[in-house]
């Protein structure tokens, strides 16, 4: 079973002001970690991948510590997500590997937060984009947190690697008002509501 082959790590930070109305008293922050990975399935078809998500899973780690460092602890964080970009040599299910690794990586770090990490992938060449969605961590019907964070690089991924994202955010949409269930009203039993 061979390690993980890393390429590069980006991390980005966004800070949203306003989006035409009025400045909140603090501005939202989105977070986001790419990975840059060597595929081990690329150029051919493998029946047996799933012993790859042991291997991504301190990588997941990794990305979802420096997340919460980069937006200021645990307790700031109230959105996340993750996404792959598979390079060309591969297939889209070696992006759905990166699901639990991921996910459950940001979820340990974050109380025991309730909800699905919502996910997204696709195939794609250097310089592909993923809008990476984002839901509230402990309520997935929480509409004020319903947001995306694209990632990408221009040089990955090459066609034998995988490009994989983690996201985080500290709150609601600037300006929401698109009604449905607050943040504030959450019960936080099943990760829906």
């Amino acid at each position: 079973m061979p390690d993980v082959q890393l390429r590069r790590m980006i991390y980005s930070v966004e800070e949203i002001f306003h989006e035409g109305g009025p400045p909140p008293e603090t501005p939202l922050r989105r977070a986001s970690a790419l990975a840059i990975v060597a595929n081990p399935f690329a150029g051919r078809y493998e029946p047996d991948i799933q012993w790859f998500m042991e291997p991504l899973k301190p990588l997941g780690l990794t990305m979802a510590r420096k997340l919460v460092e980069l937006l200021g602890g645990a307790d700031q964080v109230q959105g996340y997500g993750k996404g792959a970009i598979v390079g060309t040599d591969g297939e889209l299910e070696h992006g759905a590997l990166w699901h639990a690794p991921g996910g459950y990586a940001m979820r340990e770090l974050l109380h025991d937060s309730k909800a699905i990490v919502p996910s997204t992938k696709k195939v794609g060449g250097p310089g592909t984009r993923l809008d990476v969605p984002i839901t509230h961590i402990n309520a997935s019907y929480v509409r004020s947190h319903f947001d995306a964070m694209e990632v990408g690089t221009p040089d990955a991924p090459r066609a034998g690697e995988m490009a994989l994202a983690l996201v985080m955010s500290t709150g609601a949409r600037v300006h929401d008002r698109a009604g449905g269930l607050a943040a504030k009203d959450i019960k936080g039993e099943d990760g829906l509501r």
